[in-house]
């Protein structure tokens, strides 16, 4: 009981990635490789400020505005600089990871052993075991997905989808698509700052590797609750990579129970992504086979009646 609803929690904990990274993957079009520096970006600025006896929700806010600021580079470098959106994310990434360790004053881990987090409150200590990091998940996780969905009904909301779509007819009608993108990648890069903090303190510390395969995580969030729900409207997307990130989360423990290492995980999670992706082929695949095979029992069923009929 206490390992299901442990995955519940921590699912709940990583959708803030899963969503973060539907607005621009999904929505905005752009590959955004800047979510595996700002992840552990985040962390580090939430753990080494709670270190320093801030409060852990002006922390977690602290991060979200680290990841934020992040986005802004991204996003200055292939709006403005003219960058490839690739590189510009491999390139931010790329710095974060020395920014991470200064921040974290040259340490490549820190930390929140006795320290006051989010997940120590009077209240949630209350709660039965792992019942925290369900609360706060779905509080969380609400919270951004209830704000998205109002703000992807405003003009400014459909201006963003409408970019995403079809930059050159967003243009034509006027719409200023380098702010648009400057816009989505400020907020989803925040989002993941804001996770990365989430997750740093419901595991008691922050580690600047912990932003390694981040992405395929996000991701596979995604590809599942679009292979599981099927078609849906745009706020249903929304909440099915909740769903899909709690699934994800039930098959690294089923993964798990089966013996497997905790250091395969990256290398699992890339097999149950590529996996995910593949599976409308599969199901193609599966329905030609299905259709050829009922062809030929027909065929075979119309060969032995006639012989049965023929005098």
């Amino acid at each position: 009981m206490s390992m299901i609803v442990s995955s519940v929690g921590q699912g709940l904990l990583w959708a803030s990635l899963g969503v973060a990274l539907f607005l621009t993957f999904r929505i905005l079009d752009f590959a955004d490789m800047t979510v595996e520096g700002t992840f552990p970006l985040g962390a580090a600025v939430a753990v080494t400020a709670i270190s320093n006896g801030m409060n852990p929700y002006l922390a977690s806010g602290l991060a979200f505005v680290a990841g934020a600021i992040a986005g802004l580079v991204t996003a200055l470098l292939y709006t403005k600089g003219k960058v490839p959106f690739l590189l510009a994310g491999i390139l931010v990434m790329t710095a974060c990871s020395s920014i991470n360790l200064r921040v974290m004053g040259g340490s490549s881990n820190i930390s929140l052993l006795g320290k006051t987090t989010i997940f120590s409150s009077h209240f949630l200590e209350s709660l039965p075991k792992y019942f925290d990091s369900v609360f706060v998940g779905f509080v969380v996780i609400a919270i951004i997905t209830g704000l998205l969905i109002i703000f992807l009904q405003t003009n400014l909301g459909q201006a963003f989808i409408v970019t995403g779509d079809n930059r050159v007819m967003a243009r034509s009608i006027g719409i200023n698509t380098d702010n648009m993108t400057i816009m989505g990648l400020m907020v989803s890069n925040g989002i993941i700052g804001l996770g990365g903090a989430l997750i740093a303190q419901n595991n008691g510390y922050a580690d600047v590797s912990m932003g390694i395969g981040i992405i395929v995580i996000a991701l596979a969030s995604i590809i599942i609750g679009e292979v599981v729900f099927g078609e849906l409207t745009l706020n249903q997307r929304l909440v099915a990579v909740t769903l899909g990130s709690i699934i994800y989360q039930f098959v690294r423990l089923l993964v798990l129970q089966l013996g497997f290492n905790t250091n395969d995980m990256n290398l699992l999670s890339a097999l149950i992504l590529a996996l995910c992706l593949m599976l409308p082929q599969l199901n193609k695949g599966a329905s030609r086979l299905t259709s050829r095979f009922g062809n030929l029992m027909q065929q075979l069923t119309h060969t032995l009646k006639k012989g049965v009929e023929k005098p």
